[in-house]
This record gives C-alpha cells, structure tokens and sequence, in this order.
C-alpha cells in the first residue's frame, strides 16, 4: 500500500544526491558512488535504532571481491511502522466509493475509487567521519527541499494496467538536522524528521460472479468493469407538456414507455 511512496521517496533522494556540492574530501568520494551504495533504505527502523542500522550498513557486500570497511559518508532513510491518518484540516479522505474512469484506460471502463490521506513519519540518517561533512550534507538537504519544486513529488500506482500520479507533499522544508548521540569514536550522525503528507488510492472493480461490463476479467489484473446505463428510451410520458417535443433516450436492451 505505502511501497510505492518508498520508491518514490527514493528517487527524489536520488534527484538530491545528484546535485549534491562536495566541500570536503570525503564527500568528493561520496559523489562518485553509485546512488545504491551512497543512499540506503532501513527495513521500518526510526533513527532510535540508529547504531543497529548502521551496523546492519557495514555487514552489507556490495560487492565479491574481499570485505574491506565501509567508507562514510552515508545516508539512511528509515520509515516508522506506525500510521496517522492526515488532520481533516488539511485534507479529507474519500470514504465513500466513488464511481470513476480512469483517464488512460483504453477500455474506459468503470471502477470504484475510495483514497486514504495519511502522514508517514521519515528520518534521514546523515553518517559521516567528521562534523563538517555531515554539517554540509544536511545543510545541502535542507536547502534542497527548500526549493519550491522539491516540496513535492508523486508517486505511481498501477491498477488494471493503468498508472495512475498521486501526490506526496513535504509538510516542512525546515526542519533541523539534529545530533544522534553515539558511542562510536569518529562517528558524526544527523538526523532530519520529514513528514510526509500522502494520499493512497483504492481501486475496486466488480468480483466473480458480480454484473459487469465484460471489457475484462474479474478477479485478475485486466478487470471488468462495473456496468453502466447508457441509453433509455421514454415515449409518450405523461408528465411532458403537450407542447414539449417528444423526447427519446436510446437503450440498447431495455424499452420502457
């Protein structure tokens, strides 16, 4: 339900790692790095795991040739497990099922569409060796995300073989980078709270054995559709002025006069 919003967080830490400065000889290092290895994502671990995290970072082998000590900088983006629906205040949820067709469908076919609005509490985990390389990694971060475009990106979702664009918004550009206390000797962490603002779709098309439109297959990822009436054809009803033209509507099975 909420993985497509991680891949998309990624790739927009991907937009930032891309355009990152290096200030000092580790970062020049760091830019060089596949993304892969530069950023990482933690399995649902908040920073207060945030030595088991890196840990776990320096048992990861990226590649077969001999184990050698992982080099710092790094960057880990963690996702707490817990779920808060957004404040009605700043949006609404679609409870109630909404009849609708999607845009790109070449079948234009009928489902239903109800949307969860939630936030998503993220940490970003700055590790480094040396307080300026840290320092500068998340000022560079922060003056990213203050960049009016980077306050938001969309996330994909797939449904009927159809994607479809949903919005995740950055609830505050602004927030501070904060020392991580750690035993370890020559060990700088910081860390970065982001709260994602995010809206989830739940498509829904008719079940087996459920009326349809016969445009696919229920219970599959090319789903039918849910019917719709087309046409209807009225004659002579009474409620019409006699001065009113008479007023056809066209049914393709059923007449009703």
């Amino acid at each position: 339900m909420f993985e497509p919003i991680k891949t998309a967080y990624g790739k927009f830490l991907k937009n930032f790692f891309e355009q990152l400065v290096p200030t000092t000889k580790p970062m020049r290092e760091y830019v060089k790095r596949p993304y892969g290895q530069a950023v990482l994502i933690a399995p649902s671990r908040m920073i207060d795991k945030v030595e088991e995290m890196f840990e776990k970072y320096l048992r990861v082998d990226f590649t077969d040739k001999p184990t050698k000590p992982h080099m710092l900088p790094v960057i880990i983006l963690a996702v707490a497990q817990d779920y808060t629906p957004t404040g009605r205040d700043y949006t609404r949820q679609i409870a109630d099922p909404a009849y609708v067709i999607m845009e790109d469908d070449p079948k234009q076919r009928v489902f239903k569409l109800r949307t969860v609005a939630a936030d998503l509490r993220t940490q970003i985990a700055i590790f480094a060796s040396d307080t300026p390389t840290a320092q500068s990694i998340a000022a560079q971060f922060l003056l990213f995300l203050d960049e009016t475009p980077n306050r938001r990106f969309k996330s994909t979702y797939e449904f009927a073989g159809v994607k479809t664009f949903w919005p995740v918004q950055i609830e505050a550009p602004d927030s501070p980078a904060m020392q991580v206390a750690t035993e370890a000797k020559n060990l700088v962490i910081l860390a970065i709270d982001i709260n994602l603002k995010v809206e989830v779709p739940l498509y829904s098309a008719p079940k087996e054995g459920e009326e349809n439109d016969g445009k696919g297959i229920p219970g599959t990822d090319d789903p039918a559709g849910y019917p719709i009436l087309q046409t209807i054809k009225v004659k002579g009803y009474a409620g019409l002025p006699k001065e009113h033209p008479e007023t056809i509507f066209e049914d393709e099975e059923n007449v009703h006069e």
